[in-house]
């Protein structure tokens, strides 16, 4: 019981490490991207949208070279699962979530053929080997460069006042100090959910897809519901999209080239599901191009259907 104890206060000290660390790497690391001049737009889509994802991308590369593999594949889909209906749903309770028109047709799709990828990838031989990593990676490098070519379009109606500009010094802390804190945190999370799952007799696969998952999408989260407080609601879809696409091409793709990972059967169905719930939404989003207060209930009363049937199979 002790064993149990220690490992969820390790957990908790994981998670806060993790999203603490997120943010003052997001922070520093925006200061210095406004201090050379690089457009608000082009920050908001690269530096902070990789950076909500770096607690899901810190324990899966952890779990992928310790052979926590199980834990590695099920928290990113968890994580993606959890964005788009916990994430969604709940912005959408506090205002309708409005949908930009671009993102329906383009990274919306290509959020769900990124997932299908994943499917195929993982299933030929239930093994996500080191080609397949590198080719998720290649895919991710041409998403980037589609991201930046679209914001330096829409750089005229980027706003200069989005991120305050830190002293150098504090910048430098900032970064290096998130780096720190996020490598402890994943290590530290990864430790406690596998001596829970080893104690408790549970899955690594049920630990990554609840617990796991739902503490690394924290930032996502926070930021989403923050920005549908204030009104930012075209922001709140595109930031969970973004955040979706990257952990499969980079969290997975770097996690698998430096580390095999073996697939399994529940893997494929969680993936599957997770292109379901994809093409809901994305049918939810598109009838009205937003998403609003009845549609969000539907969104977390599907999640929590998905939880009853992770935890009971």
């Amino acid at each position: 019981m002790a064993d149990v104890l220690i490992s969820v206060g390790l957990l908790v000290v994981g998670f806060v490490l993790l999203i603490k660390g997120a943010d003052f790497f997001v922070e520093g690391s925006s200061s210095v991207a406004k201090m050379l001049k690089v457009p608000s737009i082009i920050i908001g889509l690269t530096i902070v949208a990789m950076g909500t994802s770096l607690p899901e991308c810190a324990v899966s590369i952890t779990a992928s070279l310790t052979n926590n593999n199980a834990l590695a594949v099920s928290n990113a889909v968890g994580s993606n699962i959890f964005n788009l209906m916990v994430v969604c749903g709940v912005c959408a309770l506090f205002n309708p979530l409005a949908v930009d028109k671009g993102t329906l047709k383009k990274e919306f799709p290509f959020s769900i053929i990124c997932a299908m990828l994943l499917l195929v990838l993982g299933y030929i031989g239930m093994v996500l080997g080191r080609a397949d990593g590198i080719v998720l990676l290649v895919l991710f490098a041409g998403f980037i460069i589609w991201m930046v070519r679209s914001a330096l379009r829409a750089r005229a109606e980027a706003s200069d006042e989005e991120y305050e500009v830190l002293p150098v010094w504090k910048c430098i802390v900032f970064i290096i100090g998130g780096i720190i804190a996020i490598k402890f945190g994943g290590d530290f999370v990864v430790n406690g959910a596998s001596t829970i799952a080893a104690k408790m007799g549970l899955s690594q696969n049920l630990i990554g897809l609840t617990i796991v998952a739902c503490g690394t999408s924290l930032p996502e989260l926070v930021t989403s519901v923050v920005a549908a407080k204030k009104n930012e609601l075209d922001m709140a879809l595109g930031n969970v999209i973004g955040s979706n696409i990257f952990n499969i091409l980079f969290v997975l793709g770097i996690a698998a080239a430096m580390s095999p990972m073996g697939f399994i059967m529940e893997n494929v169905i969680d993936i599957i599901i997770l292109m379901v719930l994809s093409l809901v939404v994305w049918g939810f989003a598109w009838t009205k191009q937003k998403l609003d207060k009845k549609e969000g209930i539907a969104m977390l009363i599907m999640y929590a259907v998905y939880l009853v049937y992770i935890c009971v199979r």
